[in-house]
């Protein structure tokens, strides 16, 4: 028997569009499920793909990658940021200063984190702002940026001024505490964490508000290789004098990152359990086709056909309904996602509720990134575990005996 005309038998006992019923229906049952787990599995998957692509590309955008500080306030630091930039393995080195502060609008107050950049620079926070703003927060000495979760919280706009506190650090001189009147500029709506708690003040009024006295709290360190920030910081340790220590982005961000792919694994190994389900539908489905059509089986192995004949009958139908499974799977999966974003903000508008606030998510948006070699391997997967489901039912098939069976057929 001719391939043809396997695939032909095995199209008719799988989509025999008013006839054969039952095997039709356990066939598109069997299909059925299979679509259902591989469209689930895809979004959930592109969902995982859209936090991890939101770590990486978002937040570790506006973090430092690697935090370089001394035991001492950093006075004269203009020698270690050079010697720091000329590595081939770094991007760029930015002076920051760092600070807990109040901030006070009328009779309002919130604390947040102050942090103070040079008004020129073009990386992390800074770089996630418009051109206009950045120019206007350059030429505003006494300039604010704030978190836009932190200014609604305070009920503040750009325009309104604010007064800034900065505790003391000695606790026996209250006098040490230090205010300053400051102008918002502008709010960061980043979208992450971020916005809950940060504020941008120039360098300059930053260092004189933590009381360093024109010095710094360190330099902010980015590299093209974000998971070897371990190795580089002690490298960039060995090149500096006693009295210098790192931080990088896995020590602040490190667990979270590690909480998304552990995440990411847990749920692929739970709902690619699902389709092995599927998959073992279509056994129990093929073994009641052969049931059904034992007859059927009968006639054609009489009139010539092999039992690996009637074995590639049932493979074949195995691997039509995997492919019409992961084809119509993976199609539904990728509108699924794409349409999961809209479907949760539709919800919050509906409901009045946030699902995903920064105060407690990474993130204030649901984010999707559709990987086609996901889609690829989840479709390839199913396709080969419905044609191994199908082996059993097959090697069942080809063992009937024909001659007791249409002997049955007649008593």
């Amino acid at each position: 028997m001719r391939l043809r005309d396997q695939g032909r038998i095995a199209l008719r006992y799988s989509f025999a569009f008013g006839r054969g019923y039952l095997s039709t229906f356990l066939a598109s049952l069997s299909a059925l499920g299979l679509i259902l787990a591989i469209a689930l599995l895809i979004a959930v998957l592109s969902v995982m793909n859209g936090f991890d692509k939101e770590m990486r590309e978002r937040i570790l955008a506006l973090v430092p990658h690697i935090s370089v500080y001394a035991t001492d306030p950093l006075i004269d630091w203009q020698p270690v940021a050079s010697a720091i930039r000329a590595r081939p393995d770094v991007q760029s080195v930015q002076p920051f200063v760092q600070f807990d502060a109040l901030f006070m609008r009328g009779r309002d107050i919130e604390t947040g984190v102050g942090i103070g950049l040079s008004g020129a620079g073009q990386e992390g926070l800074l770089a996630a702002l418009d051109r206009a703003l950045q120019e206007r927060f350059a030429a505003e000495p006494s300039g604010l940026l704030l978190g836009s979760g932190l200014a609604n919280r305070l009920g503040a706009a750009p325009g309104n001024s604010l007064t800034l506190i900065v505790p003391g650090t000695d606790s026996a001189n209250p006098a040490g505490t230090r205010f300053a009147a400051v102008t918002l500029v502008g709010l960061l709506s980043t979208g992450t964490e971020l916005d809950e708690s940060a504020a941008v003040v120039p360098l300059e009024l930053a260092s004189e508000l933590a009381g360093l006295s024109g010095g710094i709290t360190g330099l902010q360190v980015r590299v093209p290789d974000l998971f070897n920030v371990h190795g580089l910081g002690w490298s960039l340790l060995a090149d500096l004098p006693p009295g210098y220590y790192t931080t990088n982005w896995m020590m602040t961000h490190g667990n979270l990152y590690s909480a998304i792919q552990l995440s990411r694994d847990l749920v692929s190994i739970l709902l690619f359990s699902i389709i092995g389900v599927a998959a073992f539908n279509v056994v129990s489905s093929l073994v009641l086709v052969v049931f059904d059509k034992q007859g059927d089986i009968a006639i054609l192995r009489t009139l010539g056909a092999s039992g690996a004949d009637i074995t590639g009958i049932f493979l074949l139908q195995g691997a039509m309904i995997g492919l019409i499974g992961a084809l119509l799977g993976s199609l539904f999966g990728v509108l699924l996602s794409l349409g999961i974003p809209h479907l949760v903000m539709g919800l919050e508008q509906l409901l009045d509720i946030r699902f995903l606030s920064t105060d407690v998510y990474p993130v204030s948006f649901l984010p999707v990134e559709i990987l086609a070699s996901d889609v690829a391997w989840v479709s390839l997967v199913a396709l080969m575990l419905c044609v191994l489901a199908a082996l059993y039912p097959a090697r069942r098939a080809a063992r009937l005996a024909p001659a007791q069976i249409l002997h049955q057929e007649r008593v």
